[in-house]
């Protein structure tokens, strides 16, 4: 899932300018995925509590195959948008029933570092992507002959895409040695298979007998109700979760992290590193996130959901606030030695006339340029045109990138997902994880698809300034709503929490 929603990241400088779009419709070739993700969100938990999670999470699969294979063999932006939306549905399905599958079988003493093994493996995929997008793009400029052969050269961004499709048919013979949820084999009334799931691997403390007397005992306090129903869920017996749900839903995406792990070199190329540079620090943005994903799966069950949530929306905060002075500071000047040096495909005498002119923001330089050359070449060429011109400080853009990514991967990345598993009661869990994977998945379609034009409109500076703002208010809120949640049964968190 990481891999399929990440890959993009490499792959829209090249679109960009092959398929010649605005900047919404390269929002909209990366947004797209996320648009069906939400879809997707609003169906998968109520299919899975009818069909089972691992006949959903093996459709999931299924799609990322699909996906992948039709995105390398696009004609056209319109085709590739269509085989983006198809991997949509399964990031949808996969994001929404592989924590709470997750939380379903593992015993309450481990289960905040179980979930975070979903964030885990998402992250790898994401930092796979970030490498063989590296790879693909300098194999590209090699100039070897099989390169060429395969069309490596030509087509490295259908590489960087149809890649895609071996993790996605490991995953599917993986999910054949998965087991059923035991909670939802109880609620369909399945007490031996649930009995077998739960012998097998564990449940912690209490015996296996002991933990399906709980599970069936949580159930039978409302048997009329096992099925889940929308009444129910904005009932006034759930609206302290489902406040924490909506808040921390929002929050996770509010504050850019999709727009980093998506247009990650898009982003660098604007602290004028260059094409190559910006993809290699795409990849240490991936290491990155995986290092201190490994940190919050071994932090979560110990210090617990509150205190790294604070850290990390802390972090995020100062990051962020940090990206926008980098970035507001920056000033833009073409000098005749830059204007020498850009490559012959740009027309070099148009430039005479800004020579030496100073521009104090990107949106000013982007503008004069683009009027002095045309939109269609500034596009082609941008990376160049604002490594020539650009004086900031890129060690202080990349530490901050870095710093927002690592407070996100210690926080919001896998709470969010472990306090989703934990807070909703079992008749309400698949239809109420739905409901706030579906605002999550909204917000982050909105913030995908309006990121390319805020740069180009409002820029670098502002932009990053906005996610700062949304992070701080998001910190004093849920510093003053959130529980503690480590440690717990999934059923005595339904008895202290859900109120009536």
């Amino acid at each position: 899932m990481g891999f399929d929603a990440s890959v993009i990241s490499g792959v829209v400088g090249f679109i960009e300018t092959e398929f010649e779009l605005t900047r919404i419709q390269l929002g909209w070739s990366v947004a797209s995925l996320t648009l069906t993700a939400t879809l997707a969100m609003m169906v998968a938990g109520p299919i899975s509590d009818r069909l089972g999670r691992r006949p959903v999470l093996m459709a999931a699969a299924a799609l990322f195959a699909v996906s992948a294979v039709y995105s390398a063999l696009a004609p056209n932006f319109a085709s590739l948008v269509i085989a983006r939306m198809i991997g949509g549905f399964g990031v949808g399905a996969a994001l929404i029933i592989a924590p709470m599958y997750i939380a379903e079988i593992a015993p309450a003493s481990m289960r905040g570092r179980m979930v975070s093994f979903n964030q885990l493996n998402i992250v790898l995929g994401i930092t796979a992507a970030f490498f063989s997008n590296y790879v693909i793009l300098r194999l590209g400029q090699s100039g070897l002959a099989w390169v060429e052969a395969v069309g490596l050269d030509e087509w490295a961004w259908r590489w960087m895409l149809g890649i895609e499709g071996l993790p996605a048919i490991i995953y599917l013979l993986a999910l054949v040695f998965v087991p059923e949820s035991p909670r939802l084999l109880a609620m369909k009334g399945r007490d031996d298979e649930a009995l077998a799931v739960f012998e097998k691997f564990g449940s912690g403390d209490a015996s296996p007998e002991e933990t399906l007397a709980a599970v069936k005992q949580s159930i039978d306090k409302s048997p009329e109700s096992n099925k889940g129903s929308i009444g129910q869920l904005f009932g006034p017996a759930m609206r302290l979760v489902l406040t924490i749900g909506i808040s921390v839903a929002i929050l996770q995406q509010i504050t850019g992290i999709n727009s980093v792990f998506f247009y990650a070199p898009m982003i660098f190329e604007q602290s004028g590193v260059g094409t190559d540079a910006s993809f290699m620090q795409a990849v240490l943005v991936g290491i990155v996130n995986l290092v201190f994903t490994i940190a919050a799966m071994l932090l979560i069950d110990r210090l617990g959901r509150r205190p790294l949530l604070g850290f990390g929306l802390a972090g995020i905060t100062v990051c962020m606030f940090l990206l926008s002075y980098g970035f507001g500071s920056a000033t833009y000047v073409i000098d005749e030695e830059a204007i020498a040096a850009f490559p012959p495909e740009i027309e070099r005498e148009s430039l005479v006339t800004l020579a030496g002119v100073e521009y104090a923001s990107d949106v000013e330089f982007r503008k004069a340029v683009s009027g002095a050359i045309g939109v269609a070449a500034f596009k082609e060429h941008e990376s160049e045109l604002v490594r020539g011109a650009v004086d900031l400080n890129s060690t202080l853009i990349l530490l901050a990138i870095l710093g927002f990514v690592a407070s996100f991967a210690i926080s919001l990345g896998p709470v969010m997902w472990v306090l989703f598993s934990e807070l909703f009661p079992n008749q309400l869990r698949g239809l109420a994880i739905s409901f706030a994977g579906l605002i999550n998945s909204a917000v982050s379609f909105g913030v995908q698809l309006v990121f390319p034009w805020e740069l180009a409109n409002l820029g670098n500076s502002t932009t990053f300034l906005i996610y700062g703002v949304f992070a701080a208010i998001g910190f004093a809120f849920l510093m003053r709503i959130l529980p503690e949640t480590k440690g717990r049964s999934l059923e005595e968190l339904e008895h202290d929490l859900v109120k009536g």
